[in-house]
């Protein structure tokens, strides 16, 4: 064998193939995709004596998913446990998979809502390209998912799961009516939910013609929009399914989340996961807002109707969420999908706060320019009021802002602008890459505090 892996080659990317070797290798303000051998088994370019440059572009990763399956997403969501990061940056997923690497838990890496695509300027092209190539480098072999993020309509689902994501979550929430206040119920359903107690697990539930007939005002066309939908989209292709009742403004009583997922069930639809609106305020970035007695109490009656019907509760919006972590861990048997993102991204101002003040506080500055119009795509309880000044705030305490509920949410909601200002973005994303070990760490740290607790009986021990 004539050719060598030089010094610049991320070790634990190199991947050894018949007749050759692929790796990825750091090229200063870029990483380039090479491989060794005299015949590149992908489209590429030569660059020296048995060497070849490989173009890093979507058509790329879906040419390594065939070569090297464990590179390529996979559907993870049957698993026990999963846990949804999201890579709006494209390059935080290597710090993410660094934290799931210590609890036996499936990471859904590339994970994005139509929103997140809009706001970011990306596609899902480019978000699962991203992740493969992030995925090799870090040499990741045990498996991840792709999820089509709150998606609300066919052709937006249809297209994701074209681009090769492996789970859809549907939104449902522009069929949910919280402002109804009762419908016709069928005789069918009148007779199956008004003869008794429902059994779930150790717990019963009783509906009353009243609750019925509300169940049925707010979810009966979520239901048969998710029917039609599963039929349309899902049926047949290789994707997991989820529903998503979260992006309401009630919260899901048990009797409702029963009916919901009940009514799905009978009609023959084999989703993975379901997500109730929890009590409480389950904001962006933060933690849990609400009656923590409550939750416990509700918690406890959510997990055992899953159980009960067969699926996985799954916690959206859950960065950050700490002090209900454990009780989640404890209802669900440790067993459930949990969706965070935006902290990745807070953890990456984290880091520019640390290491480029001047430039955290251009962000910060402009944040607080757009935030009311941010303000719009997503529930925060946050004012501009309550925003901390920080002119008089000296460089070394930038970084707490970033545990402080105001500016944290103030961050949080403004990514997408700061993310394509034209005097931001390129000082950014040359920070991220110089400072790309440090950023791993900040987002291992911060997202192994969350496994911790919400499974800490599937901790892996450091080999």
């Amino acid at each position: 064998m004539r050719y060598e892996i030089p010094a610049n080659a991320y070790p634990s990317s190199i991947t050894a193939l018949s007749g050759g070797c692929l790796y990825l290798a750091d090229l200063g303000q870029e990483d380039g995709l090479f491989y060794a051998g005299k015949t590149c088994p992908l489209p590429a370019e030569p660059a020296g004596e048995e060497l070849f440059r490989i173009p890093m572009t979507y058509d790329t990763a879906r040419a390594l998913w065939k070569l090297l399956p464990w590179s390529g997403p996979q559907r993870v969501l049957t698993q026990p446990r999963t846990f949804g990061t999201g890579d709006r940056l494209g390059l935080a997923a290597v710090g993410q998979i660094r934290a799931v690497e210590g609890f036996d838990v499936y990471p859904v890496l590339a994970q994005q809502s139509m929103r997140e695509l809009s706001l970011t300027g990306r596609t899902y092209r480019d978000v699962l390209a991203d992740v493969t190539f992030q995925v090799l480098k870090a040499g990741y072999r045990r498996g991840y998912g792709a999820d089509g993020d709150h998606l609300k309509n066919a052709e937006d689902i249809l297209a994701a799961i074209a681009d090769g994501v492996t789970m859809i979550t549907l939104d449902c929430s522009e069929h949910i009516h919280c402002e109804r206040t009762a419908a016709p119920v069928s005789d069918e359903r009148r007779a199956r939910y008004l003869s008794g107690e429902i059994a779930v697990g150790a717990h019963r539930l009783r509906f009353t013609p009243e609750a019925l007939a509300l169940a049925e005002a707010i979810f009966g066309e979520a239901i048969a929009f998710a029917i039609d939908i599963y039929h349309r989209c899902i049926e047949g292709s290789a994707v997991d399914f989820e529903i998503s009742m979260d992006e309401t403004d009630l919260s899901t009583t048990p009797e409702q989340h029963y009916f919901v997922a009940n009514e799905l069930r009978l009609a023959g639809i084999p989703f993975v996961t379901l997500a109730p609106r929890f009590c409480g305020e389950f904001q962006k970035g933060v933690d849990y807002i609400g009656d923590l007695a409550q939750f416990d109490r509700e918690i406890v009656v959510h997990a055992a109707i899953a159980d009960a019907l067969g699926y996985k509760l799954s916690i959206h919006s859950g960065s950050d969420k700490f002090s209900v972590f454990a009780a989640i861990g404890r209802a669900t048997g440790e067993r459930f999908h949990t969706k965070t993102s935006g902290t990745s991204w807070l953890e990456a101002m984290r880091l520019v706060a640390q290491k480029e003040p001047a430039l955290f506080r251009a962000c910060y500055a402009y944040a607080q320019e757009v935030f009311t119009e941010c303000r719009a795509y997503y529930h925060v309880s946050t004012e501009l009021s309550m925003v901390p000044a920080i002119e008089a705030m000296p460089d070394d305490a930038l970084p707490t802002l970033l545990d402080r509920v105001p500016s944290r949410q103030l961050l949080h909601i403004t990514y997408g602008k700061i993310l394509n200002h034209p005097a931001l973005r390129a000082p950014l994303f040359r920070l991220w890459r110089d400072c790309r070990d440090a950023y791993e760490t900040l987002e291992k740290n911060h997202l192994a505090r969350h496994l911790a607790l919400l499974c800490p009986e599937h901790a892996i021990a450091p080999q």
